[in-house]
């Protein structure tokens, strides 16, 4: 594996890892209940920790398609309950989400910056790591 994919790779997990353990101290140690969207985000994000861990290892580039997907998947969702958060017309219809509401905002710094989108980012970030990796696989065939 050329060093251009094993960098993408190994930021890929360091992203997914930070994004982890960022959502880990929330819930931990700030003692920030997830709600129902924020768990859908969870259950795509601490995957890619894993499944980057051991192709890594492995020296195993293709783990892109994978993180790609994962990655859109969850971004998708954090898009939306960003969007719920601070657009008023889907505030106003946003679905009942469990205990704790899915419109609730622990953080608001700087007066965007929400857990979701933070999350986004990471999904953004991993995504585009992911087509780059594709891409870079593609141009070696």
């Amino acid at each position: 594996m050329n060093k251009k994919l094993e960098n993408s790779l190994l930021s890929i997990w360091v992203v997914s890892l930070v994004a982890t353990f960022g959502s880990l101290y929330f819930s931990e140690i700030r003692g920030y209940e997830p709600c129902e969207m924020c768990w859908y985000q969870r259950i795509l994000m601490y995957p890619i920790v894993i499944m980057t861990t051991i192709a890594y290892i492995q020296k195993n580039a293709r783990i892109a398609i994978t993180t790609a997907v994962f990655a859109i998947i969850g971004g998708s969702i954090s898009l939306y309950h960003y969007g719920i958060q601070k657009l008023d017309f889907l505030t106003d219809s946003a679905p009942a989400c469990g205990l704790v509401p899915c419109t609730g905002q622990y953080i608001n710094w700087l007066g965007f910056i929400t857990i979701p989108f933070l999350a986004l980012t990471a999904f953004i970030i991993i995504a585009a790591l992911s087509f780059y990796m594709m891409k870079v696989l593609k141009e070696e065939k």
